[in-house]
């Protein structure tokens, strides 16, 4: 019953499992029981759980053919100890109780701590790897080289000096508060790895100090650091009654002064989400004006046009105001003033009505209706319908028919030179026919090298999106064109197993 007792007391200190402790102690009598009598033989060890008897038994499995003696016992010996015995059972026989020497005590009591210590450790890493992203609370126990070791009462963890907030030090006994983002079984135990840096970290201060977000009624989007200095949190409100700028602000700033107050003075935005993401954008760009946006949703690139004296502001200290924006919304930002928009306009207006004028043989005045019309390109004026090109004004259908004509001839004859242009490129034929493969492409590819099937099947998308350029092709149209090169492959290969 003694034995009990001491399982029973190291269960409740370590805050593990009793039959762990019973466990290791049954390994401890065993490994004593193997030293004294012989490691050759399979010596187990047996506590029973309710009296605390120990029991010292010498296994020996009923095998057919002898190879260890000290393990195994042939059936007919063993049929005469226990009649019914067959192939594969174990016979048992009760050793007598070890005497424990000074050497085999200190041994036994070496696994039993080892055993124990690896319990307590699995207990951590199973009750810390379930509290990821949950705040904690603890006292510095050690700092070395930056990094500060904190103690959390039933585990000590890690906070690293690039997880510390810039200019931040810790001493000695001081209390810290950080976000758990990782928690790792390894072999000196687990190693739980806290942040005050994570973007989580801030998201939670607030669920902590705003009941609102702990009630699931506001919602954080998303949020943005850069820690030490500034940070955007964008939220949502489910109750229209309630402002979730507001609530998370609180009375004359209450909440978010105690957030700020924790991070060490971090300038925080509190910003409304929108599933608009033009509206999310000018949002997360604000204190600055916007005066115009344009979104190219496949490439989730959005341009900002901002008046002139509101550029410094929308790019912020070192680009930081246009950087978290972009890490707040997950776009891409491009700010522009409205000279530089209104001179590319202008430019790219030029350079269309250049190309019209050009290729279509017309004058001035009817390549700039194309182009303020928004047409951008001879294919487009190629296919477009004739009534749509007869609306504009000063044009009829004879008008619009001509355009087209000449627009497809234009194209034409683009395709013969770039045709031409790829053959004394070497680019063969079985690329040219491959679906999607324009003239124009086929140059490219050639310029760059691709000038076989398989010098094209090699290709991942995006770097013959990167050849061909990516305003020019989406990944998926990219794939499509590599799918249909690597199809020879797959018809080679069902042709071999046809043959084998």
């Amino acid at each position: 019953m003694e034995l009990l007792q001491v399982a029973d007391a190291v269960a409740r200190e370590k805050n593990i499992d009793r039959d762990e402790v019973l466990d290791a102690m049954e390994q401890a009598i065993q490994k004593a029981g193997r030293s004294k009598y012989g490691h050759e033989h399979d010596i187990r060890a047996r506590i029973d759980r309710k009296s605390g008897e120990i029991h010292l038994l010498r296994y020996r499995e009923v095998t057919e053919t002898i190879e260890n003696e000290a393990t195994q016992i042939s059936v007919d010996t063993a049929q005469r100890l226990k009649k019914d015995a067959k192939p594969g059972d174990f016979l048992t026989d009760e050793l007598p109780p070890i005497d424990f020497g000074r050497i085999a005590a200190q041994t036994a009591k070496q696994v039993i701590v080892q055993k124990v210590r690896e319990a307590e450790r699995q207990r951590q890493f199973r009750e810390y790897k379930d509290r990821i992203s949950e705040i904690v609370n603890g006292l510095v126990k050690r700092v070395e080289y930056g990094n500060v070791t904190v103690d959390l009462g039933r585990a000590e963890a890690i906070l690293r000096r690039d997880e510390l907030l810039p200019r931040e030090h810790f001493k000695n006994g001081d209390r810290v508060r950080a976000l758990i983002y990782d928690v790792r079984s390894e072999v000196r135990g687990p190693q739980i790895f806290l942040s005050r840096t994570h973007p989580q970290f801030m998201a939670k201060l607030f669920a902590q100090e705003v009941p609102e977000i702990y009630d699931g009624v506001i919602d954080i989007k998303s949020v943005a650091r850069d820690p030490g200095s500034r940070a955007k949190i964008a939220v949502q409100s489910s109750d229209s009654s309630i402002d979730p700028v507001g609530a998370c602000v609180g009375m004359r700033g209450s909440r978010v002064q105690a957030v700020v107050g924790e991070l060490q003075g971090e300038k925080i935005d509190i910003i409304p989400w929108s599933s608009d993401p033009a509206t999310f954008v000018v949002n997360a760009l604000a204190p600055a004006e916007v005066a115009k946006v344009v979104l190219d949703e496949e490439s989730k690139r959005i341009e900002v046009v901002v008046p002139d004296d509101q550029l410094s502001l929308a790019i912020g200290r070192r680009g930081q105001n246009v950087r978290l924006a972009s890490m707040l919304t997950g776009w891409d930002i491009d700010i522009l003033t409205e000279n530089e928009e209104s001179e590319r306009r202008s430019e790219e207006f030029r350079t269309r009505s250049d190309l019209f004028t050009e290729a279509l043989d017309v004058d001035d005045v009817i390549a700039h209706l194309l182009v303020a019309e928004g047409f951008t390109s001879v294919e487009e004026i190629a296919f477009v319908e004739t009534d749509e090109l007869a609306e504009i004004e000063g044009f009829d259908a004879d008008v619009a028919d001509e355009l087209k004509a000449r627009a497809r001839v234009f194209l034409e004859q683009q395709d013969e030179i770039m045709t031409a242009k790829s053959h004394a490129l070497g680019v063969t034929e079985e690329v040219a026919r491959t679906t999607g493969v324009s003239p124009t492409l086929l140059v490219k590819l050639g310029e760059n090298g691709v000038k076989t099937l398989d010098d094209l099947a090699d290709l991942s998308g995006d770097e013959l999106r990167d050849i061909i350029g990516k305003d020019a092709l989406t990944l998926e149209g990219a794939n499509e064109v590599i799918m249909a090169a690597r199809a020879h492959w797959f018809q080679e290969g069902s042709t071999e197993a046809a043959k084998d």
